[in-house]
């Protein structure tokens, strides 16, 4: 049982967080993967009116959707790899997962009879006659990369080959698409508390003095010291990490750089208010996490009242957006309500929270962009539904006069589970900023 394999995190002697080695990982991705055919993707295709869903890739050149859906002995797809799924309806309560191919993928039967049709694409046509689908599911959307995953020549192809009394019936799986990406399972959400601590144990170890000493360490050797930590713990990310620095000088600090314009390194003071956007990669979930840490200066012991007070406003900030979570509101009503209730309260704020599971920046509801806080056509008019993880990234500005009157912002991100009714951060959130020792 998979069970065994959920264990909580240890921290070893070397303060090394407990990870799974690979043939463990591989048993859990699959058990987790079984569980989620039988029991989430049944209620999705009722839920979206698809009774026949197919997937179409290439080698090499997968749709982002047939990857989650490989066991984890397949790297790639092999040669042309198709996928389909029928739903008998409501009286059967799990449904046919087949793959028009030579051999079994994982839980999915080879249905591909070469005596009887050497053309793979004729294997497929019966399948389709012999069921009679009211809705033919292909994946192609204008709205999202993750749910556009048919290929220009392979939808040509599927489409010449279709006999013409279903080619009526054929449309957009997006929907279905993005909701199989978007919705958590039980299981995997027992995973993400896991994930998410590693994540948090590895953040807050490279925020602390035993990895950086003043004077001596830049920014750029922390954003290299946890892709280092990364990979020394058999992990991977799905971005660079960044690492940015305000201080009390003449210096305006431009948000924007930390998403288009980079700064070179920086040489970490005494007095610096550090900020670190990170995340990881494993068992097929994802983090992103941005916190924050200030060096404490020689006659210091404690963090400054008035920055802990700043961090406070993007605190609220947080507990304002993720208060407007509601199901079946779009991510652009989500963003109007939070900015404005915001306003109200005199925070000054930005929101740019995105949805995140099977991949980083995920399919699912946008609610608001770094550089739109309008609203977003698309993604931004997709309704939230139960069963969903986000990433609550978001910052607000505070003067301090403390500075000479600078402006700065503290950018929080945590990530979060929404089951219908209430929001949760998976393994908590930062609740004050951390102090560096000398």
């Amino acid at each position: 049982m998979v069970l065994l394999f959920l264990v909580p995190v240890l921290i070893h002697a070397q303060n090394r967080p407990l990870i799974l080695p690979e043939r463990d990982r591989a048993r859990v991705i699959n058990e987790v993967l079984a569980h989620r055919f039988e029991k989430v993707l049944p209620g999705l295709m009722r839920r979206e009116g698809i009774d026949l869903w197919i997937l179409i890739s290439r080698e090499y050149h997968e749709d982002p959707v047939m990857k989650t859906m490989l066991p984890a002995e397949w790297i790639s797809a092999r040669r042309r790899t198709v996928f389909v799924f029928f739903d008998k309806g409501a009286d059967t309560p799990s449904v046919e997962q087949l793959a028009i191919a030579r051999y079994d993928v994982g839980l999915l039967k080879a249905s591909w009879n070469l005596n009887v049709y050497p053309d793979q694409w004729d294997a497929l046509m019966e399948i389709i006659r012999v069921r009679q689908p009211k809705k033919i599911g292909i994946n192609f959307s204008p709205r999202y990369a993750h749910a556009d995953g048919l290929s220009h020549f392979e939808y040509d192809q599927f489409i010449s080959r279709l006999p013409g009394e279903f080619k009526p019936r054929v449309v957009s799986a997006e929907t279905l698409a993005v909701a199989w990406l978007e919705t958590r399972s039980s299981m995997e959400m027992t995973l993400y508390e896991h994930i998410g601590r590693i994540a948090h144990q590895i953040l807050r170890e490279g925020l602390s003095d035993q990895v950086i000493q003043p004077g001596i360490t830049t920014t750029e050797d922390l954003v290299w010291w946890y892709r280092q930590k990364v990979t020394e713990l058999g992990l991977e990310t799905w971005f660079h990490p960044t690492v940015d620095v305000q201080r009390p000088d003449t210096g305006r600090f431009d948000h924007l750089r930390t998403f288009s314009k980079r700064p070179g390194p920086e040489l970490i003071q005494p007095g610096d208010l550090l900020h670190v956007d990170f995340g990881i990669s494993y068992l097929r979930l994802n983090t992103d996490m941005q916190e924050h840490a200030y060096v404490l200066k020689p006659d210091e012991r404690e963090v400054p009242g008035y920055l802990q007070e700043a961090f406070a406003k993007a605190h609220r900030l947080q507990d304002i957006l993720t208060a407007h979570f509601k199901t079946g509101r779009t991510g652009n009503e989500i963003l109007a309500t939070a900015l404005a209730q915001a306003k109200g309260e005199g925070i000054e704020g930005a929101i740019y929270t995105h949805p995140i599971g099977s991949h980083g920046h995920a399919a699912g509801p946008t609610i608001g962009m770094w550089d739109n806080q309008g609203r977003v056509t698309g993604p931004g008019d997709y309704p939230m539904f139960p069963n969903t993880a986000y990433s609550i990234e978001l910052n607000a500005s505070v003067t301090l006069p403390e500075w000479g009157g600078k402006t700065i912002r503290i950018m929080l991100e945590q990530d979060g589970f929404f089951d219908g009714k209430t929001f949760r951060y998976i393994d908590g959130r930062q609740e004050e900023i951390y102090p560096i020792q000398k």
